[in-house]
């Protein structure tokens, strides 16, 4: 029935008789929107929803659960398993093809933002790297940071943005690969995160919309390891996404130590990525640590594993956390890599106070 209204309507449409034929399908087909029962002989739509937002290729294509279970918590489950919308049956069918049209303009005109942003970058090829926000220009945020770079093809990347009052956005990157200068990739970020990273897109959909600009423009074997962060000092509460970066470590006030670690593929390797996005409370004197590789990969100019050099990162920041956030952040680095000794990679560590 849905088949026939579609396409009496001008749509093209291509049917599945259950989930796993639907995942296979979506993957060979790459449609404009799907429509999901959750009800299914083998795997439930919630369950197929979640394989299709984990598979690369079908990831962004947005899906509406059409269902007969009409409780909060089937609808809950199907919005934050990845749906953009849950139409209970029976349903009418204008507003079954009103809502399609909606999710296919909302998706368009995201496609057409990504490519507007992808014509302005490819302007800014030739800018210098933008200057880098320092602590005393935004005090409000709360952050400390140690920078330094080593001036070759890959770098690092940070910026921290006012979205409200009392709502701040951490970010941070590592440039890694040749074959495109790195001033290019930091000044790009910087001019994408100044235009996009506010209160109407959260940090999944800042990674995606980074994603989607950078990936076709990349050279070949340039990747990003990214992560951000909004921290509401309001609410008390911090969404954070990484992108194949280094856990952050987050030193809660109470004396506890937990590692923020996720799935999330690196920013230029698939056109259409995944991202896991994790809600977090917080408390006033709870610190927030970022890094990039610079701090785990060496020691005292000595290659070591990441996994011991991560130990001793935490190591560290639980020693030092006593201190105030600045003479924290400059005894870590200190600790790992002195002033003057030689390193192989940039170093930098930004951290931030609730």
């Amino acid at each position: 029935m849905m088949s026939s209204v579609l396409q009496k309507e001008g749509f093209q449409v291509i049917t599945a008789s259950d989930g796993l034929e639907g995942i296979q399908t979506a993957a060979a087909e790459r449609p404009d929107i799907i429509l999901l029962d959750v009800v299914m002989p083998d795997l439930s739509g919630f369950e197929t929803c979640d394989r299709l937002k984990r598979d690369n290729r079908t990831s962004a294509i947005p899906v509406i659960f059409l269902s007969s279970a009409n409780d909060l918590q089937s609808r809950i489950s199907g919005l934050n398993g990845g749906g953009v919308d849950y139409i209970i049956k029976p349903f009418e069918r204008e507003e079954v093809l009103a809502r399609i049209r909606i999710h296919l303009r909302i998706r368009r005109a995201f496609e057409a933002l990504i490519e507007k942003e992808r014509d302005s970058l490819r302007e800014l090829q030739e800018a210098q790297q933008s200057i880098l926000v320092r602590p005393e220009e935004m005090p409000a945020a709360k952050f400390a940071v140690h920078y330094r770079p080593l001036h070759q093809a890959g770098g690092d990347f940070y910026d921290v943005v006012e979205l409200g009052e009392g709502i701040s956005g951490y970010f941070n990157a590592d440039i890694g690969g040749h074959g495109i200068g790195a001033a290019f990739i930091t000044s790009a970020l910087k001019a994408l995160l100044r235009q996009n990273f506010s209160a109407l897109f959260t940090p999944l959909d800042v990674m995606n919309l980074l994603n989607g600009v950078l990936c076709p423009i990349l050279s070949e074997g340039v990747l990003l390891s990214a992560a951000c962060v909004r921290l509401n000092r309001r609410t008390r509460r911090m969404v954070c996404v990484l992108a194949g970066h280094p856990p952050l470590i987050h030193l809660k006030a109470n004396g506890a130590t937990e590692l923020i670690n996720q799935e999330g593929d690196l920013l230029g390797a698939f056109d259409n990525p995944y991202f896991e996005s994790c809600e977090i409370a917080v408390a006033p004197g709870d610190r927030l640590l970022f890094y990039t590789d610079g701090l785990i990969e060496e020691i005292h100019g000595q290659t070591v594993q990441r996994g011991e050099g991560l130990r001793n990162l935490i190591e560290r920041a639980v020693e030092l956390r006593g201190l105030p956030l600045g003479e924290m952040v400059e005894a870590i680095v200190a600790a790992i890599s002195p002033p003057g000794e030689v390193v192989h990679d940039d170093i930098l560590m930004l951290a931030v106070e609730v």
